[in-house]
């Protein structure tokens, strides 16, 4: 198929379906990586072969990728597509006692944590990047801030299940990542209407949007989840229920959307809902074991598929050599923002956190961003600000996954 040749849904779909298969196989065959970090790895290195093979002269294949990718929207593809899967999922297996008694930190963290480290990193990269020749209205700082502030539930989720950590400070780091990102979404969405409309926003709409969305998307999945644990409770057949879950998550995400509620937040407490009380009143054993096998592989496909496609965007990226160094300048903003963060809350709260000592070391290192970050910079109007944050996006993303992903573990062991 010649570069440029237009594909439909089926045959896209087809294509990332079979690479990310392909690509899981090699991972666990020969590499042995977890999955998530393996694929995207293996997908980073092929892309990296075509840009070289491109500098060689032989185009053909960096072009296929490019055109591939161009016609895959990433950002309608995972929040419109595979979020809403992935949230209840993740969320479905969190115990809502444990949340409630970490409740304080992890609300601080996801609310006031998310507003405090977008203003840190804005008001940093603001100062550093004009020295390197990157010239960025306050404006564009802020979205960048939002964007890359919200630790990724999608990559926390599935790689601090095999990195040892103490159970409370994963319960810590998993329920502010399952909250965080649909607070980040909102604020996003706000510095970016301002961006399009060049109006500031008053406290009082500011205010109002974030208690609508955020508020609204909570209510809205506790009012979900109600109806989907009495239709459960109601029958006994685990075809039936699978389907009644699958239904609730992608019919409930588009009402969210529908009517401007944050989507993530409602499924996030759709799914709470379902995997305490759904889980343990409304299933016999076989309908349990069935709902948890189903959104089992629903999350590994999808988190493999979501891996992959991240690893092949680095193509897209213009970068150069004052941007590697932003990159690696932002890298380390946003992990002392991070550490800021973290700081203030286990010192403000530690006596009621109750956590092992040294365990800022882990919810430092722990927060992950992922794919959501580079969804929404996607979203950013084309132009140099675009491809300037593209690229220190997928710098901290990559670190993130690769380098605290893989090492988060080793973090871990040393507060037991």
């Amino acid at each position: 198929m010649a570069p440029g040749t237009s594909l439909s849904v089926l045959e896209i779909s087809a294509i990332f379906l079979s690479i990310t298969a392909l690509l899981t196989y090699v991972n666990h065959r020969f590499i042995g990586l977890p999955t998530t970090i393996g694929v995207m790895v293996i997908s980073m290195l092929l892309s990296i072969g075509a840009i070289f093979l491109g500098f060689l002269g032989f185009d053909d294949l960096i072009d296929y990728e490019v055109s591939l990718l161009d016609q895959l929207d990433f950002t309608e593809v995972l929040l419109d597509g595979m979020l809403s899967m992935l949230l209840f999922a993740g969320a479905l297996h969190v115990n809502v006692s444990d949340l409630r008694r970490y409740k304080l930190p992890i609300g601080i963290l996801a609310c006031v944590g998310t507003l405090l480290s977008t203003v840190i990193i804005a008001g940093a990269l603001y100062l550093v990047l004009p020295l390197l020749g990157f010239d960025l209205a306050f404006i564009w700082c802020l979205l960048f801030g939002a964007l890359i502030s919200p630790t990724d539930p999608i990559a926390v989720m599935g790689i601090l299940q095999s990195a040892g950590a103490p159970k409370s400070i994963e319960t810590v780091i998993a329920g502010e990542s399952l909250f965080n990102d649909g607070i980040g979404v909102v604020i996003f969405v706000l510095l970016l209407g301002v961006l399009s409309s060049g109006d500031i926003p008053t406290t009082y709409y500011v205010a109002h949007t974030l208690t609508v969305e955020a508020g609204g998307g909570i209510v809205f999945g506790l009012v979900l989840g109600g109806i989907l644990y009495y239709l459960l409770k109601s029958i006994d057949s685990y075809q039936e229920e699978v389907l009644l879950t699958l239904a609730g998550v992608i019919g409930g995400y588009a009402l969210a959307s529908h009517w401007h509620l944050s989507g993530p937040l409602a499924m996030v407490m759709m799914g709470l809902m379902v995997g305490n009380h759904g889980r343990s009143m409304a299933m016999s054993d076989k309908t349990r074991h069935y709902v948890d096998l189903f959104w089992e592989l629903i999350d590994e496909i999808l988190n493999a598929i979501l891996f992959v496609l991240i690893g092949l965007e680095v193509v897209m990226i213009a970068f150069s050599s004052n941007l590697f160094i932003a990159g690696g300048l932002t890298i380390f903003i946003a992990l002392m923002a991070r550490l800021i963060v973290v700081g203030i809350t286990t010192t403000t709260f530690n006596k009621q956190l109750e956590l092992p000592s040294g365990a800022w070391k882990v919810l430092t290192w722990g927060g992950l961003r992922g794919g959501i970050s580079v969804a929404l910079v996607l979203q950013l109007p084309d132009g140099n600000e675009r491809d300037i944050l593209l690229a220190l996006t997928y710098a901290v993303v990559v670190f993130s996954i690769l380098i605290q992903g893989l090492s988060i573990g080793k973090v871990a062991k040393t507060i037991r």
